[in-house]
């Protein structure tokens, strides 16, 4: 019984390592078990017809199962080199997308670049206006106060006018009533 365990336990671990290991050349703890089972098989059969059958078996086993390596080699080469064309259109399309992404951001980035400048010199324009406004309007302020000034002025100017017509009035009326006093008196 514990014969057979270990053997069964060998097994697995052959075919464990036979999917391990590459598939073109078997590993040397798998020849060893090879030819450990050719040895069992041909110390167990006590006729020499059976030992042969028994050696025929094993020998067209190892065969069918180099036969079995061989095509999963083949298989998983082939395998492989689709596997690899694979890889090799999905890294050129994301290659080439990378590049069309990359022209996408660099013309956004100019777009964008070309955006604030424009809205700079918008800024600037409008900062522009308004320090002309204020300017413009701190101009017109001083030149209402100027006009204003001048109006208070032509008013007073005008008050002292009207003072100074009604007292040449009053003296043009005296002069005459002195000169008819003069007259008078002169007759």
């Amino acid at each position: 019984m514990s014969s057979l365990y270990t053997r069964s336990k060998e097994f697995t671990r052959n075919r464990k390592s036979q999917s391990d290991s590459p598939p073109s050349s078997p590993s040397p703890i798998a020849k060893t078990l090879r030819h450990e089972r050719l040895s069992r098989l041909e110390s167990a059969g006590t006729s020499p017809t059976t030992s042969d059958s028994y050696s025929d078996r094993a020998a067209g086993r190892s065969s069918a199962y180099t036969r079995r390596e061989n095509r999963l080699a083949s298989l998983s080469s082939r395998a492989e080199e689709e596997s690899n064309r694979d890889y090799k259109k999905l890294y050129e399309s994301a290659l080439s997308e990378n590049q069309k992404l990359k022209s996408k951001l660099q013309d956004a980035q100019m777009e964008l670049a070309d955006i604030k400048s424009k809205l700079e010199k918008a800024a600037q324009q409008k900062q522009e206006k308004t320090s002309d406004r204020s300017s413009m309007l701190e101009m017109e302020k001083r030149e209402k106060r100027a006009l204003e000034r001048r109006l208070s002025e032509m008013e007073e100017d005008m008050k002292v006018l009207t003072e100074l017509k009604s007292d040449n009035q009053r003296l043009k009326d005296e002069n005459g009533a002195l000169i008819r006093v003069i007259s008078k008196l002169s007759k």
